[in-house]
């Protein structure tokens, strides 16, 4: 009778257990996320980790594509199908905070021990911000600095660890650099007419005391004025006008330029094709001593106004962030935060640039934010493109840029 009753005491014991874990499945809560993230990339993984942890939250995984983003996350957000989270460019955040489709993350920022927003590099926690509240968290970041190739320094008598310093140093360099017999420009970079145009502008012009909200301040226009020297006088590829970023290095890459300017998206390509010494600096100021600054990529995670379960997407969110010190380990990006320090890969060459954008960092701004940020950008795209192909002056294609700017700002 003993061996019988620890019997039956069993069954009901593993039916009660079979029960529980029923009736937990059933009660799961679904929690939906959007990315661009494909299967190598950090979405898909961290969702397959919160999952494993069967903590009663279960995430759903969909990938969209980057040109869908704005368009389709807006339209599930006016009529009720949007995910609970989402990843979002940076520059777009404000476009949907500003219409009330982000949740205002802010108290339960202020409550929460995972993410704390000193944490986290200035321009990035700026792109979450929307009058003065936290309308999502920083996903991963990156920048753009100078690449320049060592050999080619040293082949035109210029010093192969003192790179250009200044906006003067550059173009001096530039000009000593460029060899036409040898089909070597001195630099590269991009100034399409798209984001990537913006992208990389913006930094000059901030350096020159101005920003979207003042494109055409006297710094700005010298930065233009610039970037026309350099154009008028060969120093870059005229395809420097309808190219962008990933074929601009690959003219470096290929010895045919001397220098370029890019982020740290290029490294591991790099340390595959260019067959050459190469080091990475700080992108070069208007003259020493001149405030910094850089562009800011990337995305950032934000809740929609709309989930019904905004507490369990914040936990989601609280997750993914405590996974960032793994951001450039597993996925080679690199993290939003400064309190996180990027591990030595073991390739010396590859740290010692990591170093340099990592400080860069420090001085990157976002696009914005501003939730008229597409019309802002194209309005600066055309004004470099005036300029660079000699139909308006810097200034006047500047002050054209400025006051379209003003009429879509209000």
């Amino acid at each position: 009778m003993g061996i019988r009753k620890l019997m039956m005491l069993g069954v009901v014991a593993l039916a009660s257990v079979s029960a529980f874990g029923l009736s937990a499945r059933a009660a799961d809560t679904t929690i939906t996320v959007w990315s661009l993230d494909k299967d190598i990339q950090p979405a898909p993984n961290l969702v397959k980790e919160f999952n494993a942890l069967n903590n009663g939250i279960k995430v759903e995984y969909r990938e969209i594509q980057f040109d869908d983003v704005v368009s389709e996350a807006m339209r599930a957000y006016s009529t009720g199908q949007a995910p609970d989270i989402i990843a979002v460019d940076n520059p777009d955040h404000a476009l949907f905070s500003s219409h009330g489709a982000f949740l205002d993350l802010t108290d339960m920022i202020s409550k929460s021990t995972v993410i704390k927003p000193s944490n986290y590099f200035p321009g990035p926690l700026k792109s979450v911000m929307w009058k003065d509240k936290y309308f999502g968290v920083p996903k991963a970041t990156n920048t753009i600095a100078l690449y320049y190739n060592k050999n080619l320094f040293k082949a035109a008598g210029l010093d192969p660890n003192k790179p250009p310093k200044t906006w003067d140093e550059l173009v001096a360099d530039a000009k000593k650099l460029t060899d036409p017999a040898k089909n070597v420009y001195g630099i590269a970079f991009s100034a399409k007419a798209n984001e990537e145009g913006t992208f990389q502008f913006l930094p000059w012009a901030q350096m020159g005391g101005g920003g979207y909200q003042n494109i055409n301040a006297d710094g700005a226009v010298k930065a233009l004025g610039i970037w026309k020297t350099i154009m008028d006088e060969k120093l870059a590829s005229p395809d420097t006008l309808t190219r962008g970023q990933w074929d601009s290095t690959a003219t470096f890459n290929a010895g045919n330029a001397a220098m370029v300017i890019s982020g740290p998206w290029e490294l591991d390509r790099m340390l595959k094709d260019a067959k050459f010494d190469w080091g990475v600096a700080l992108l070069p100021v208007p003259q020493e001593g001149a405030k910094r600054s850089s562009a800011m990529g990337d995305f950032n995670w934000a809740i929609f106004a709309n989930s019904k379960h905004p507490a369990e997407a914040f936990k989601v969110l609280e997750y993914f962030a405590s996974q960032d010190d793994k951001m450039f380990k597993n996925f080679g990006q690199l993290p939003a935060r400064s309190d996180i320090a990027i591990p030595p890969t073991g390739n010396q060459l590859k740290d010692d640039a990591l170093k340099v954008f990592v400080e860069q960092l420090k001085y990157a701004q976002p696009r914005g934010p501003s939730p008229n940020w597409a019309k802002i950008s194209k309005a600066i795209q055309d004004a470099i493109q005036a300029a660079l192909t000699g139909q308006m002056s810097p200034k006047d294609a500047l002050d054209q840029a400025a006051d379209k700017i003003k009429a879509v700002e209000g």
